[in-house]
């Protein structure tokens, strides 16, 4: 649905986006995740058209972005950071106006109540916008995006400045966007990412530094997957009889707990499952098992290591 392909984009001499290539398919909700200034609403800006790139392509729905912009843009949606509204006017008036500027075929007032209903402002549809809370402003700008029902729908950093309410509303609008919708979702916000995405891109200073499906994003960077033990017994003993195991990359002793027990952090080879290898093991020595859960590392440990320049910065995914 939509393919970039080497997309750069210079400032002068300063380089904000540096050979990024990345695809998004039909129906995925792709979150653009990178800390600010790492070139995340500069690369959107080039998707949607707004900002021509120095070199690169975008091509949305098989029609290149700067060679067939009209045809390319009619598949977009767009939220920018800040929404483009004119706040004089009311709701209503105003999707009028913006259905007919990007000239939507559709019914007229039956598609604008529809949007409306979709993301809860049909109540608001007669108060000026001025007079609206932030979380309502942004509600109508997506309103705006989604006249003429475009498979694409881009949104910059849509959450930024809301409450926690109006922030918990806004991602669940998003997660039903992506039933009809193809939706790249542009954040600094770690947990936003990993609640409403199904693939995430790390970007840091221009560059893509990890792609890969959300739950896939850990073992991608690690080279592997890693599985949290605190088990009874002698050490020695428990981290011989669990390399053993053929999977098994390498045993870590973490911390010794309060009743005597030791957590182990056993990183293993990708697509592998060790649990019931463990617990056999773990059985033969006579050390019992306390608990067991994934030790991968969170969303938030991982992005550090991402932009902190420690990990290998390895492209994966699409």
């Amino acid at each position: 649905m939509v393919e970039v392909k080497n997309l750069t984009k210079y400032y002068g001499s300063i380089k904000a986006v540096d050979d990024i290539s990345f695809t998004v398919e039909p129906g995925e909700v792709l979150g653009f995740l990178g800390p600010n200034g790492a070139g995340k609403s500069t690369t959107m800006n080039m998707i949607t058209g707004y900002l021509s790139s120095t070199s690169g392509t975008v091509t949305v729905d098989g029609h290149e972005i700067l060679e067939n912009p009209k045809e390319a843009k009619s598949k977009i949606g767009y939220l920018p950071e800040i929404p483009p509204l004119y706040i004089d006017m009311t709701v209503k008036k105003y999707l009028e106006f913006m259905f007919d500027l990007k000239k939507v075929k559709l019914p007229k007032k039956e598609h604008i109540n529809e949007v409306m209903r979709l993301v809860h402002i049909s109540e608001q549809s007669e108060r000026i916008i001025k007079h609206l809370s932030k979380g309502y402003r942004q509600r109508v700008g997506l309103a705006q995006a989604l006249l003429g029902n475009p498979p694409v729908i881009i949104l910059d950093e849509p959450t930024v400045g809301l409450d926690p309410k109006q922030i918990i509303e806004i991602r669940n609008l998003i997660k039903s966007l992506g039933k009809k919708h193809t939706v790249i979702f542009s954040s600094h916000v770690l947990s936003e990412v990993s609640e409403i995405c199904d693939r995430i891109i790390v970007v840091y200073q221009g560059k893509i530094v990890a792609d890969a499906k959300t739950g896939e994003l850990s073992s991608q960077i690690s080279g592997g997957q890693k599985l949290a033990v605190q088990a009874e017994g002698n050490s020695a003993d428990i981290i011989a009889a669990i390399k053993k195991i053929p999977a098994v990359i390498r045993v870590s002793k973490k911390n010794e707990t309060h009743d005597g027990s030791v957590r182990y952090i056993i990183e293993y080879e990708k697509d592998s499952d060790i649990r019931k290898d463990v617990f056999n093991a773990m059985a033969r020595i006579g050390c019992p098992i306390l608990d067991m859960q994934s030790g991968n590392e969170t969303l938030e440990d991982m992005f550090l290591k991402l932009t902190s320049g420690s990990a290998s910065g390895k492209k994966g995914g699409k």
